[in-house]
C-alpha cells in the first residue's frame, strides 16, 4: 500500500534530523557553561546549531500541518469518540502481551487507517499539542522580550526554560518509542523502508 506521498517523507527525514540536532544541541548548552570547553558540542556552537535546527523545524512544521490541513492525510489524526476507551485497551493489551504470543494485530494497517488507536492518540498529543508548546516555549526564550516578565511572582524566563526543557524530553520519549514500535513491522527494517519507497508493507507479506 502507498501511504507516504514524498511529502510525508520529506517532512518526517526533516523533523527526525533537526529534532536529533536539538536534542544533542539542548543537552549540551543545558550541561555546558560558556567557560566550559565543550560538553558534546561547545557552548557557542551549541547555541548557533540549535537555533538553526529549531527555525527549521518551525518551518517543517508549518509545511505538516498545511500538508495535513490540504490533503487526505489530515484524516488519520481524526479520533472518534465511539470506542475509542475500547480499542486503545485492545491495542495496550496488544502490545503489553499479544505480540508476544504471536497473536494478529487487532488493527491492522490499511488505506483507511494508518494508525493504530493508542499511536493516533500519541501523534496527536505530539504533533498538534506538544509540538505547538515546543516551539512557543522555544521563540518565548529566543525572544525573552516578549517572555511574561513574573508568573506568581516566578521568573517567566524560568518558567519558559522549564517548559521548554520538559516537551522537549517529552518529545524525546516519544521519539524513542517511535524508533521502537517502528521495529514491530513485518521485518524489524519494514516500516523503515516503507519511509524511503513510500510503500508499507503488510503483516502478511
Amino acid at each position: 500500500m502507498y501511504l507516504y506521498p514524498k511529502w510525508i517523507r520529506v517532512w518526517h527525514v526533516l523533523n527526525a534530523a533537526a529534532f536529533l540536532i536539538l536534542i544533542v544541541t539542548g543537552l549540551s548548552m543545558q550541561y555546558t557553561d560558556k567557560e566550559n570547553a565543550s560538553y558534546v558540542v561547545g557552548f557557542a556552537k551549541a547555541v548557533r546549531w540549535h537555533n538553526f535546527a529549531a527555525f527549521v523545524l518551525i518551518l517543517n512544521y508549518i509545511f505538516f500541518v498545511t500538508g495535513n490541513l490540504l490533503t487526505n492525510n489530515g484524516r488519520f489524526y481524526r479520533i472518534s469518540r465511539k470506542g475509542f476507551v475500547l480499542n486503545l485497551k485492545k491495542q495496550f493489551k496488544f502490545y503489553s502481551m499479544g505480540m508476544f504470543k504471536g497473536e494478529k494485530h487487532p488493527f491492522p494497517v490499511t488505506e483507511e487507517r494508518k494508525f493504530n488507536p493508542l499511536q493516533k492518540i500519541t501523534y496527536v498529543l505530539a504533533m498538534y499539542v506538544a509540538m505547538p508548546l515546543l516551539i512557543i516555549s522555544g521563540i518565548g526564550l529566543l525572544l525573552p522580550e516578549i517572555t511574561i516578565t513574573t508568573i506568581f511572582g516566578i521568573s517567566g524566563l524560568v518558567l519558559t526554560d522549564v517548559f521548554h526543557i520538559t516537551m522537549g524530553f517529552f518529545l524525546s520519549i516519544f521519539m524513542i518509542i517511535h524508533i521502537y514500535t517502528c521495529t514491530l513491522g513485518s521485518r524489524p527494517t519494514s516500516l523503515f523502508r516503507g519511509i524511503i519507497t513510500g510503500y508499507h508493507v503488510s503483516e502478511d507479506e
